[in-house]
């Protein structure tokens, strides 16, 4: 901890409390976890361990960035880069009621499945998505974090059976104790996406337990504004399907007509071009069966709004 400083601390749990530092090396802010591993099981030290692991193999823009980890007394440290936006729950708190645009929903949304794109590609389920995990840089930009919880499986169709996270974003699998995939993952994203338009959970109770089974398995959910579209509202009913093989893919949820510009932007703009899920050829596949102009570019396309896109067409 000698070559860091002290700025403030963010946040104090049973195992180890969150602290803003400041590099006396390079002058930047960073966020470390100070994980007291004297003082917790062999088990919460593995998953601590853990996390110093997945963190270490993701390199994505929309991934909170790792640093270094080191131990240094009874102390576990990860650095991390300090997301200055601060996390989504504390956005859609600071709305106070007032609803976010779609477009300004749909750049997170994409940003988040691009994020857990890049981690079920490497067959890692991250088990507790949730707002607080979704943090805000300074220019916007959403990034995805605190991987304490999760799990490496050794292939896609392996089934993990432990119920951990945080319960009000539980897919109805793990309620039920049942094995769960990375659908589960998608029934959070599925559960956030809903928050981002109500401001508010989408299983909202006092008390977590049997009644929070019951509203999974009846679907009682606050009702999403109807100023926002029907391909936004047909897509958070697939999310949050109680049969997970009815839930898309991350790929397929990136793949959807009126999120694929939107995909290919954020894509191109982190320099991903060689590895776009929507490429060229199908963007323009789908500009000839809409039968859209031959005059309008592609890259007009990329940054269209799903308004643009329509009025594009009519031009015809």
């Amino acid at each position: 901890m000698d070559k860091y400083e002290t700025v403030k601390i963010i946040a104090k749990g049973g195992f180890g409390t969150t602290i803003l530092i400041k590099s006396k090396e390079d002058g930047q802010q960073y966020v470390i976890k100070e994980i007291f591993i004297s003082r917790i099981i062999t088990a919460e030290r593995q998953k601590a361990q853990q996390e110093v692991e997945v963190l270490s193999k993701m390199s994505h823009p929309n991934i909170v960035q790792y640093k270094e980890s080191f131990e240094e007394g009874d102390c576990l440290y990860i650095v991390m880069d300090y997301c200055e936006g601060g996390d989504l729950s504390k956005k859609i708190k600071s709305q106070k009621g007032k609803h976010f645009s779609e477009q300004q929903i749909l750049d997170w949304f994409v940003q988040i499945c691009l994020a857990l794109k890049h981690i079920h590609d490497k067959n890692i389920l991250h088990r507790d998505i949730k707002p607080k995990n979704i943090f805000l840089t300074k220019d916007g930009t959403v990034q995805l974090g605190d991987f304490g919880v999760a799990r490496v499986l050794n292939s896609i169709e392996e089934l993990a059976t432990t119920g951990i996270g945080t319960p009000l974003y539980f897919s109805p699998e793990v309620c039920k104790n049942k094995p769960y995939n990375n659908k589960s993952d998608i029934w959070a994203v599925g559960c956030v996406l809903h928050e981002m338009c109500t401001l508010k959970p989408a299983v909202s109770i006092l008390s977590v337990s049997c009644l929070l089974l019951y509203k999974l398995i009846s679907g009682s959910y606050p009702p999403v504004s109807d100023h926002y579209s029907q391909e936004l509202c047909s897509l958070l009913a697939q999310l949050l399907k109680h049969d997970p093989t009815q839930r898309p893919s991350v790929s397929i949820i990136l793949d959807k007509p009126f999120l694929s510009c939107r995909t290919q932007k954020f894509l191109t703009s982190q320099g991903q071009s060689e590895t776009l899920m929507i490429s060229e050829e199908k963007t323009q596949k789908r500009l000839e069966e809409h039968k859209v102009p031959p005059t309008v570019s592609m890259e007009r396309c990329k940054e269209a709004t799903r308004g643009e896109r329509r009025a594009m067409i009519l031009e015809k």
